[in-house]
């Protein structure tokens, strides 16, 4: 079976070196993928990308880069993923990841003119989310975790929204029938997302944002998680050849 490619954008922060693991781990473990058929490439460092074919479905991690740098390996890693939806591979982008692959297939991407989205928030979900084959099942409005300054402002030309929250219109959307995006962090939970509160503290002050009574909200996730876990099915059963459908 062909492995999962995890393009690794960043890395955790700082507090949670302790915490075993990191993006690409946890985003394998919550998929229920096996960490053995799992490929992970750092293209912040420089690492080549495999041809689309090579693999079973990609996963692009959060980062603590801006989508607006506009990076060389941000510039390169836009056009291998414009290539690797073109040829059907399945993809699914978290947080940064989803910024990339929006701005990947024609969308725009800046800071959230609502300020700094941290901690558990609320998704909603557009009626679209019902028939679609990672977002089936779950219940209208759910908790997840989420950590970002900069949101997709527009999505791509033809891509469908899939969910908000209060602070930020594109939680989730699909394009075509093969990519993803998620805004939200079904891999964190509620042990990691207290990190990234603190790590936004003195800025969450500035806007005015309570940090402690964010703390005070977080909450485990697990309804988030089954996002992930139906992205991994549908990529091992697409493998297996066995046509999944919103219907499955």
């Amino acid at each position: 079976m062909k492995p999962l490619l995890v393009i690794k954008t960043g890395t955790k922060i700082p507090s949670l070196a302790d915490y075993p693991g990191d993006y690409d781990h946890w985003i394998a473990q919550a998929m229920g993928w096996p960490l053995q058929n799992t490929m992970s490439v750092d293209v912040q460092a420089g690492d080549p990308l495999p041809e689309p074919g090579a693999v079973a479905g990609v996963a692009i991690t959060g980062s603590g880069s801006m989508v607006t740098e506009e990076l060389t390996w941000m510039v390169r890693t836009a056009a291998w993923l414009k290539d690797t939806v073109d040829q059907g591979v399945s993809v699914l982008g978290i947080c940064f990841g989803h910024q990339l692959l929006a701005w990947s297939l024609g969308g725009e991407v800046g800071y959230n003119p609502r300020g700094i989205e941290v901690g558990t928030t609320s998704i909603t979900l557009d009626d679209a989310a019902s028939t679609d084959p990672v977002f089936r099942g779950l219940p209208p409005r759910f908790p997840a975790q989420v950590s970002h300054s900069q949101s997709v402002l527009t999505l791509p030309p033809g891509a469908v929204r899939l969910g908000w929250s209060d602070m930020d219109e594109h939680q989730g959307f699909r394009f075509g029938e093969h990519a993803w995006g998620l805004q939200f962090h079904p891999e964190f939970d509620q042990e990691i997302v207290p990190h990234y509160v603190e790590y936004y503290r003195q800025e969450l002050t500035r806007q005015q944002l309570g940090a402690d009574a964010l703390l005070q909200d977080v909450t485990a996730t697990p309804e988030s998680v089954r996002v992930l876990q139906q992205f991994g099915q549908r990529v091992a059963g697409r493998e297996q050849n066995q046509p999944l459908t919103a219907d499955d």
